[in-house]
């Protein structure tokens, strides 16, 4: 499977990550001297996988680009922003798009990833890892967990995505990224008899697919990966410091 990726890079350093650095983009913060957004674009482009590259942030970041990789001016909004891009690309086909802020992604996690969904017809696919998973690799590290029959699972910070999806569910999208960080009200969005199934901890991830299919027509997957990579953001000073352990070890 041969995709265009995506990198959003639009969010201002306005949070926790002050403490740790200067920059006005979180994006651009340094991590052993080199900006976050350029380990991202660098797993992708070792991806066997990826074809395409285009980075949408601010001019500042021409600078810091690879040959090839194509800088865009962001938008008003993280909806917009993968509009954007997507213009520019013409799309068709499904695009990765990909948060600037995972620095310890890999190329291997990526090519993972995109084996996994490539067998299923999906609008949308969002990778999920395991808790155990995460302990394994980064011990401690504190994830907004959900925990459901299959399991307790964190997300990632990546989705392969049909452009039509982003076309007819602008409205969805919204709600979802504003609630990112709250499973138990994004629970609430599906229903009383799922969210009871989840406060029992009986709801698994196939119910919860075909009540987002029917809800809202979206036709998702959740893509179970053994890559923490794909989930460990930054964006608090604790992260940045495991960041620069992690990478400097690299």
């Amino acid at each position: 499977m041969q995709v265009d990726a995506i990198v959003l890079a639009g969010a201002k350093n306005d949070g926790k990550l002050q403490e740790v650095s200067s920059s006005p983009y979180e994006a651009l913060i340094l991590i052993n001297d080199k900006p976050m957004v350029s380990y991202v674009v660098e797993a992708l482009r070792n991806s066997a996988q990826v074809n395409r590259i285009v980075v949408v942030g601010y001019a500042e970041f021409k600078e810091y680009m690879d040959d090839g990789v194509v800088l865009l001016e962001c938008g008003q909004s993280l909806v917009e922003n993968i509009e954007i891009g997507m213009d520019y690309l013409g799309a068709e086909n499904h695009v990765l798009v990909v948060t600037s802020d995972i620095p310890m992604l890999t190329s291997a996690a990526v090519d993972d990833f995109l084996t996994r969904c490539r067998d299923h017809t999906q609008d949308l696919f969002y990778p999920i890892v395991s808790k155990e998973v995460n302990e394994a690799v980064y011990p401690g590290v504190g994830r907004t967990y959900v925990k459901i029959k299959d399991g307790t699972f964190t997300g990632g910070n990546m989705v392969l995505v049909a452009p039509k999806f982003i076309q007819e569910s602008q409205q969805v999208i919204h709600r979802v990224v504003a609630l990112r960080k709250k499973p138990f009200e994004i629970v609430k969005l599906l229903g009383f008899r799922i969210l009871i199934k989840f406060i029992f901890r009986c709801l698994t991830i196939a119910e919860v697919e075909r009540r987002v299919k029917h809800l809202f027509g979206i036709n998702a997957k959740a893509v179970i990966t053994s890559y923490p990579q794909i989930g460990t953001d930054v964006d608090k000073p604790s992260d940045w410091e495991l960041a620069q352990r992690i990478l400097s070890q690299q």
